[in-house]
């Protein structure tokens, strides 16, 4: 369950590290968003090195507004068979405008109800899908 100010962590290798969610996408007046939801979030800390900041300073690094997938989240999920599944941390991968991820390399694992919200490239990218 991820609302507004929720600060996550990032699964892939753009370069961000953290990012604080700043609004949960979808139907009017939605407040939280589970496995597999777009959130448009704020990135608190990054790499130096970090690919979304080609010719920006410093100080714009950590203003950037992006748009995030949803892969971990610490809130237990139901599933349809009855079990459940939860992960240790919130973690989210940065995606563009057609939610194409922008990392080419998807760290740790994500949950399998991204393939029923067609994110198939997420799922291909990970190491492991549970």
């Amino acid at each position: 369950m991820i609302q507004e100010q929720t600060v996550m962590d990032i699964a892939d290798n753009t370069g961000a590290r953290t990012v604080e969610c700043i609004k949960v996408l979808g139907n009017s007046g939605q407040r939280y968003a589970s496995l597999g939801d777009v959130v448009v979030a704020v990135i608190k800390t990054a790499t130096p090195t970090c690919e979304l900041f080609k010719k920006t300073t410093k100080k714009d690094k950590k203003k950037r507004v992006v748009r995030c997938v949803i892969v971990r989240t610490r809130r237990a999920v139901r599933r349809d068979d009855g079990s459940y599944v939860r992960f240790d941390r919130n973690a989210a991968v940065i995606v563009d405008k057609d939610n194409n991820p922008v990392g080419t390399r998807i760290f740790g694992a994500v949950a399998r109800e991204l393939r029923g919200k067609k994110f198939m490239k997420i799922v291909s990218l990970a190491n492991e899908v549970i």
